[in-house]
């Protein structure tokens, strides 16, 4: 709860005032990039995998201050960065102990950065925070947050894409969960926030 209690506030400031109307331009249909790249964020589990050396390969969590600790390496920033930069630095730490060494740094367990994350807030039957797939649809997050509930207003919903400097968008949700129009289903971007407002009448 405390997490999407944050959710609400943040979205709410990132918004300034959010404006729940029709007249926001629509959202793109599509959005997703071929180069989309996951960013490793607090809380997740990394595997990380030594090439012939099995001691040197582990799994351990990215701890809250961002850092993990591997055999022979104390404390390596790793929040923000992708895998296989992670797995770079560790090859360079690593050649004071190992010949030439390979390492493959797998996310095992996503958490991610909030900038990773699609936030629901609202009248979603499930308000949260999901972890972002690349391809990830409009669609995909309303099933993942149960849909929106009876005293929505559904069409009225509100886009805000922190990758366009907070530009708001507006999402028909009602057209397509209860009248299956597909051309409502848009793709979403990491970052991206939905708000749902409830509906008076």
């Amino acid at each position: 709860m405390k997490r999407i209690a944050l959710a609400v506030l943040t979205a709410m400031t990132v918004s300034g005032c959010t404006t729940f109307s029709n007249s926001l331009p629509a959202a793109p249909a599509k959005a997703a990039t071929p180069n989309y790249n996951y960013l490793i964020g607090a809380g997740d589990s990394l595997a990380v995998s030594v090439w012939r050396h099995p001691e040197l390969s582990t799994t351990v969590p990215v701890r809250p201050d961002g850092k993990v600790t591997t055999p022979l390496i104390e404390d390596l920033p790793a929040i923000g960065r992708t895998p296989a930069d992670l797995s770079r630095e560790i090859e360079d730490r690593l050649k004071k102990y190992v010949r030439e060494p390979s390492v493959t740094v797998s996310v095992t367990n996503f958490v991610g950065n909030t900038s990773e994350q699609v936030r629901v807030v609202g009248q979603a039957a499930k308000p949260a925070a999901l972890n972002y797939k690349q391809g990830m649809t409009l669609l995909d997050v309303m099933i993942l947050v149960g849909g929106i509930t009876e005293n929505a207003a559904g069409n009225r919903a509100v886009l805000i894409r922190q990758t366009e400097n907070n530009k708001q968008y507006s999402v028909r949700l009602r057209d397509l969960l209860k009248g299956g129009d597909v051309s409502a289903n848009v793709e979403v971007l990491p970052g991206d926030v939905i708000m749902i407002p409830e509906s008076y009448f």
